[in-house]
């Protein structure tokens, strides 16, 4: 028998603006149909009869570009038919910009019990640079009022290896970020997407980035300074106190099946990885005609095994060898044992008999490492 999922991803596409290096789903908020939007998610979310979810992540776009009213709307239908007592952690992400009392309000009334705020850096120049259009007066604001309203799980996402930016402004940024007193952080290296303001500009010679040496004594840096105040390097771009780890994300890498629901969304469900239409009026005509979903795949044995250990090496903990054989009954060994073997001896892997995880250098070369564990 198939068991259902118990997380859901619910996507709300709408921003109040649009930063230079963002490819995600997303469109402005003026002039959308956004009343209509919201009903439809709706309908595609109780189409899958969701009465028991362990995490709910509401993630964007913006969903706090939404007004308050809209908001409360959104989290009352989400949660309504919801068994709450079974709900570990709803999280929500929003933005220092849009996020005013009447919203904190609706959130403090909610089943939500976690807030992450795309702070991305605390220097205004640079925010300005990147297509914020928050202050970093905001983001103090915000956290205060927050944390006023009784939210104790708040996360920040920081991005480092900005254009321009020094080992000084990642220094200061680290520190300001360490001075919020909050619980988590998730912090990326800028990643140059297609499509984006920042891929056009580097195309054209615009966009000055820091080099990769420097990119990774900024990684190092912030790994130091996080552990030295009591994070804990959990996954290769989240910090944590313990017992605060994003329950939500680690089911994403230890690969567990999740509901995605709206505009562009993906899920993985019965064994098919599956992505919903992208833009708005086709989001909702496919929603009326009874099928949101543009692309499925059926993902075969081998596919599962890669994407077991690409996620699972992505945690701290890495990928246990039993849970990997219990899985998918074969033997570890036989399938990985040699690409292990060759990868700790580089010095990518930590040396152990039970559990697969990368050490400090692999965990810096990530996704190079991942690749090694595709099965031709």
């Amino acid at each position: 028998m198939q068991t259902k999922p118990t997380s859901a991803y619910v996507h709300i596409p709408f921003c109040t603006q649009i930063c230079y290096y963002c490819d995600f789903s997303k469109v402005f908020i003026k002039n959308q149909p956004v009343d209509s939007y919201l009903e439809h998610l709706i309908e595609e979310y109780h189409s899958y009869d969701i009465q028991k979810l362990r995490t709910l992540y509401i993630g964007g776009g913006t969903p706090t570009a939404l007004s308050a009213p809209q908001l409360a709307f959104l989290l009352e239908k989400l949660t309504d038919k919801l068994d709450l007592s079974y709900l570990e952690e709803l999280t929500i992400e929003a933005n220092p910009g849009d996020l005013d009392e009447e919203k904190i309000a609706v959130l403090k009334d909610s089943p939500v019990n976690r807030v992450s705020l795309g702070v991305q850096t605390f220097n205004d120049r640079m925010l300005k640079q990147i297509g914020r259009s928050h202050l970093e007066k905001d983001i103090y604001e915000n956290i205060a009022n927050l944390k006023k309203a009784g939210f104790d799980n708040i996360s920040i996402d920081l991005i480092y290896a900005l254009p321009k930016q020094t080992m000084e402004d990642v220094k200061t940024n680290v520190a300001k970020a360490i001075a919020l007193d909050i619980p988590h952080m998730s912090l990326y290296s800028l990643i140059l997407e297609n499509h984006t303001v920042f891929m056009n500009r580097m195309r054209r010679g615009k966009l000055p980035l820091p080099k990769e040496d420097l990119e990774a004594e900024m990684f190092e840096y912030i790994i130091a300074e996080l552990e030295k105040a009591g994070f804990e390097h959990y996954e290769i771009s989240n910090f944590s106190k313990p017992g605060f780890e994003s329950r939500h994300n680690l089911m994403y890498w230890d690969n567990a099946e999740y509901y995605g629901v709206g505009a562009g969304a993906s899920g993985y469900v019965d064994g098919v990885r599956y992505k919903n239409h992208g833009p708005i009026r086709h989001y909702l005509q496919a929603v009326e005609a009874g099928n949101a979903r543009v692309q499925e795949e059926v993902l075969t044995l081998n596919e599962k095994m890669e994407e077991e250990m690409f996620l699972g090496l992505r945690k701290k903990s890495g990928v246990s060898k039993k849970r990997f054989e219990e899985k998918f009954g074969l033997s570890f060994e036989d399938q990985y044992g040699a690409v292990v073997s060759e990868l700790t001896e580089q010095g990518l892997l930590v040396p152990d008999r039970d559990i697969v995880r990368m050490t400090k250098q692999g965990l810096f070369l990530g996704d190079t490492v991942a690749e090694k564990f595709i099965l031709e």
